[in-house]
Parts: C-alpha cells; sequence; structure tokens
C-alpha cells in the first residue's frame, strides 16, 4: 500500500497504521502523508509530538489538525488527480501539502497575513510549487478561480458559507465542519444547482471568521 513502508521512521509507520485502523482506506492519500514531512510544519519545541494523533497549537489562536482529521476530510473530498482544489484556512501548510500530492491545483486562503506567509515559504522548502496562496476572508472562497471540484475548509463556521456552495464544479464535493459548540463535519456535494448534505461525524475545530483580517 505504502511504497517503501520499511524505509519509514518508526513514528511515521505508527501514524499509517493508526489511520488504517481507523478506517481510512484512500493509498493515495496514506502514501501523501508518509511522504510529507509533518514536523517541517509545526514549532520545533513540538517536534516530537509530530506524528501523534493530535491537534497541536501553531500560534495565533489556531491549531493543526491532529492526522486521522486531516486524512478522514481529504478522503471525503474524493479527489483524481487532475482536479482542482479550495482550501479555506492555510494554517500551517500541512493540509494543503497533502492537497498538492493528490490534484494537479491547490489555491489556498488564509485570514492570518503572518501564517499565510510562513505555510508559503514551508511549502517551497519541500519543493511544493503547485499552490496559490491568498490573504483574505475565507468565507468569500476565491471566486476569481472558480469552480473548483472540491473545497475543504479547515475551521468551522455557525452555518455552511452559500458562496463556498456555488463555487463547486458540478458533482463537487465541499467538506466542512459547522458549529459553535457542537460541531458536525459534513459533506455537501453539488448536482446542478441543488446540493445534497451528508452528516458524517462529531469534530472540534476553531471557528472560521467572518469579514476580520489579520
Amino acid at each position: 500500500m505504502i511504497p517503501n513502508f520499511e524505509l519509514l521512521t518508526p513514528s511515521v509507520k505508527n501514524m499509517l497504521n493508526q489511520l488504517v485502523n481507523w478506517g481510512i482506506k484512500d493509498s493515495a492519500i496514506l502514501k501523501a502523508m508518509s511522504e510529507v514531512p509533518r514536523e517541517r510544519f509545526i514549532d520545533e519545541a513540538l517536534a516530537h509530538q509530530a506524528y501523534d494523533n493530535l491537534a497541536l497549537p501553531i500560534g495565533s489562536g489556531q491549531t493543526i489538525s491532529q492526522p486521522y482529521v486531516v486524512a478522514r476530510m481529504t478522503e471525503l473530498l474524493a479527489l483524481r488527480s487532475n482536479d482542482k482544489v479550495l482550501e479555506i484556512g492555510t494554517g500551517t501548510g500541512y493540509q494543503t501539502a497533502i492537497l498538492t500530492k493528490l490534484v494537479s491545483q491547490v489555491f489556498t486562503v488564509e485570514r492570518i497575513k503572518s501564517l499565510q506567509w510562513t505555510a508559503y515559504r514551508r511549502l517551497q522548502s519541500i519543493d511544493i510549487y503547485n499552490v496559490s496562496s491568498k490573504h483574505g476572508d475565507g468565507w468569500d472562497g476565491w471566486k476569481s478561480n472558480a469552480p473548483f471540484n472540491g473545497i475543504i475548509v479547515t475551521a468551522a463556521p455557525k452555518e455552511i458559507p452559500v458562496s463556498l456552495l456555488y463555487q463547486l464544479a458540478e458533482g463537487g464535493r465541499l467538506v466542512l465542519p459547522v458549529g459553535e459548540e457542537q460541531q458536525i463535519l459534513k459533506v455537501i456535494t453539488r448536482r446542478y444547482d441543488k446540493f445534497y448534505i451528508e452528516e458524517i461525524e462529531a469534530v472540534k475545530f476553531v471557528p472560521l471568521i467572518n469579514g476580520e483580517l489579520a
């Protein structure tokens, strides 16, 4: 399933084994997660926890999602290699990096300027270039580059942003957590001008803030 599995470090092997045990089946996602060095996307002081299934602080009141959540949300997008994906909430750039291993082009929006630039530099440092980054309000998406085959939101809005729905391509999927105290991971699929919602599982994310750039 994972090329050169025997060459991986014990911590990466353990992460991948956990993901498989928890139901992640997509071999391309598992391969991507074996290739992207998660320790490069967190503070050096937390590097020893890089492959633990933990959400870790990244500054500015934000977090990097635990590996299971990254894998699960990515799998729910049901991506194909020639797809174009929009990510709302760049954060450290780790989820972005996973996406770039799976599709031809990734667009990512981050409302905190310092996080956007740090993530961009990290991605370039590991030779990832098929990504376009923007400092902006995630609620607005990235209309000039729509439609997208997949949209992933890595922070939780109180309700589904309507603007994102209409930036989906036909058959495209929007994967996002929705809610405040109680959040549910949802998948919304576009079929022409109708949107079909599936509720997946309970999750916990930082809020998706509307109209406030930092």
